[in-house]
């Protein structure tokens, strides 16, 4: 079963589901064909634009397609030299400095563990991001390019996105930024218009329950096609529900939609302290709920229905969420508000 790391974990890291290939060691991109043209097609024309902006749910592949860009511009640089789908043998030694985060030309920004209370950092800091700007003054290496990737770039405080802009605004040659994204809308927008954009799209579910019998496969059919509904298209959030509380929120999180209108003054105090006790529990229910809105925002304006009720409250919601996880709110306060801010967009336009 996937697990998260725990914040003693030695071997911490914000960006894996424990159990599972870290995006660094992940050869295989699933479902995101397009994405990869696109980027293939950019990158061995000899001129890339300087920033990506790679943007989807989480746990869709974002990470691993930026790993695989950046492995092909320090192996083959910008130039056809190399496969058409940007692969790398894994026995490459560029493949293998990056594995083992050991590669000269790559940087990786991400949230780590805080040095003083040992316990993870709930933003990306000031003083992270400004490594950028020694990282890209080096004399760069064998092959001449040199490739940071910040993961996500939402977990930038106000202070590091300021730094980020003002890499983005000054581009060495030969550098490159892959800015990952969950909600590209929380960036800043001279932030944005300064990055070549690359959206990533939900897994078909056949594509999905493929893989997971590749990876779990000690589970039965019926348990991999349940996971695959209720992902939502992104392979991470399947490897998460795949533990007994990744499964739990993601059904709470259905039922606090379908609730909307009259929600359950009692079940929501129950489940507030439920996810009290859980590590993580209120940004894993966020992330859930968030990704159950968007499916359902989607189905209804395909259906010709007005969404955008639904669609403010949305991002309402992730902004709730993300001010409760950065500032280390009470859980029942966060599913209280967020209970309100459902039932307003439910009683101004019906259910979702």
């Amino acid at each position: 079963m996937a697990k998260r790391f725990k914040s003693s974990d030695e071997n911490f890291e914000s960006d894996r589901v424990a159990g599972f290939a870290h995006p660094r060691e992940t050869e295989t991109l699933l479902g995101q064909g397009a994405a990869l043209e696109l980027a293939s097609a950019t990158l061995r024309g000899g001129r890339p634009p300087h920033a990506w902006l790679i943007t989807g749910p989480p746990g869709i592949g974002k990470a691993t397609l930026a790993y695989r860009m950046a492995r092909y511009l320090l192996r083959y640089g910008a130039t056809d030299e190399g496969p058409a789908d940007l692969s790398v043998s894994r026995d490459d030694a560029v493949a293998r400095q990056i594995e083992a985060r050991a590669h000269p030309g790559l940087l990786v920004l991400k949230r780590g563990l805080n040095p003083r209370t040992g316990k993870p950092q709930t933003e990306l800091p000031v003083d992270e991001v400004r490594r950028l700007s020694g990282f890209f003054g080096m004399t760069a290496g064998a092959g001449g390019w040199r490739v940071a990737i910040v993961d996500p770039a939402d977990d930038m405080n106000e202070n590091a996105a300021n730094a980020l802009l003002k890499q983005l605004e000054e581009p060495p040659e030969k550098a490159m930024l892959l800015l990952l994204s969950h909600r590209p809308g929380r960036l800043l927008p001279t932030i944005r218009s300064r990055c070549r954009r690359l959206d990533l799209r939900p897994m078909p579910d056949d594509v999905l329950e493929r893989a997971l019998s590749a990876l779990l496969p000690d589970m039965d059919s019926d348990e991999r096609h349940g996971l695959a509904r209720l992902a939502g298209g992104s392979i991470g959030a399947a490897l998460t529900l795949a533990d007994g509380d990744g499964a739990m929120l993601a059904t709470q999180a259905a039922g606090f939609i379908e609730r909307a209108r009259e929600p359950d003054l009692v079940a929501l105090y129950a489940l507030g302290e439920k996810i009290g006790r859980m590590r993580d529990g209120l940004s894993l229910f966020g992330d859930f709920l968030s990704a159950a809105l968007r499916e359902r925002i989607r189905a209804k304006a395909r259906a010709g229905g007005d969404a955008k009720a639904w669609a403010d409250a949305a991002v309402r919601l992730e902004e709730q969420f993300a001010r409760a996880d950065g500032l280390n709110l009470e859980p029942r306060q966060t599913i209280w508000t967020a209970a309100r801010t459902l039932a307003a967009a439910a009683r101004r336009t019906g259910s979702l």
